[in-house]
């Protein structure tokens, strides 16, 4: 598996340390931690780890679940890291959405254990998922949900079913991230979601009420996928 960038948010140094010193060890990157709710706001933003992992209990008045809520807001992963098991605490780890729960005390393979097991479910889950940033903000697109791609010189436009988004990128890398069974260059300027294009005719695709030009030396293969789909 990929080196995961992890944020610790834990208010007792020794057991951030302990957490850390594991981690390393395991081969993940460990790019930050905190010790109360908003430091671990303001850091989380900054460092843009994969995946936090929260103590419930923390400095301040607000807890590790309130850190949760605001998590789940930007559909950032994460793990709870607690020594509490009451029903109470559990009923309000119910209001949030983590990978899972790791209870203290814990072993270095134990840790590594549920963050590998979390991780792979996470990642099964949102396989038809693209990230992209637009306009300074994180956006989570269903693939199914996107029409086509098209050039804007060193940047590109994403087109979905409901909006378009022009992302700091070029439309080779971006369309790298997508499945390529159903992602198709069509033009040297357009890459389109095949299960999308209501038509082809002599010069061009048809996708809603857009029409996107298609260059000869890719009219045969576009025209096979599009009778296999």
């Amino acid at each position: 598996m990929k080196s995961l960038k992890i944020f610790i948010v834990e208010d007792e140094p020794l057991i951030a340390s302990t957490i850390e010193v594991a981690l390393r060890k395991k081969g993940y990157q460990v790019v930050g931690d905190a010790e109360d709710v908003m430091s671990a706001q303001n850091s989380i933003l900054l460092t843009e780890p994969d995946l936090v992992l929260i103590d419930i209990q923390l400095e301040g008045d607000l807890t590790g679940i309130d850190l949760a809520i605001e998590l789940d807001k930007i559909e950032l992963p994460y793990l709870f890291i607690s020594s509490q098991t009451d029903s109470s605490t559990i009923n309000r780890v119910k209001q949030t959405n983590p990978l899972g729960y790791i209870v203290k005390p814990f072993t270095e393979n134990g840790l590594q254990t549920n963050i590998e097991l979390a991780w792979h479910n996470y990642q099964t889950e949102h396989s038809d998922i693209l990230e992209i940033k637009s306009e300074g903000r994180l956006h989570k697109i269903n693939q199914n949900q996107i029409l086509f791609l098209k050039a804007f010189d060193n940047y590109c436009y994403v087109h979905t079913t409901t909006k378009q988004y022009l992302v700091p990128h070029t439309l080779k890398h971006t369309s790298e991230k997508l499945n390529q069974d159903i992602f198709k260059k069509c033009h040297r300027s357009y890459v389109v979601n095949i299960n999308h294009v209501d038509a082809l005719d002599r010069n061009s695709l048809i996708i809603k009420t857009t029409s996107i030009p298609i260059s000869a030396s890719q009219k045969s293969l576009m025209l096979s996928k599009l009778k296999g789909r």
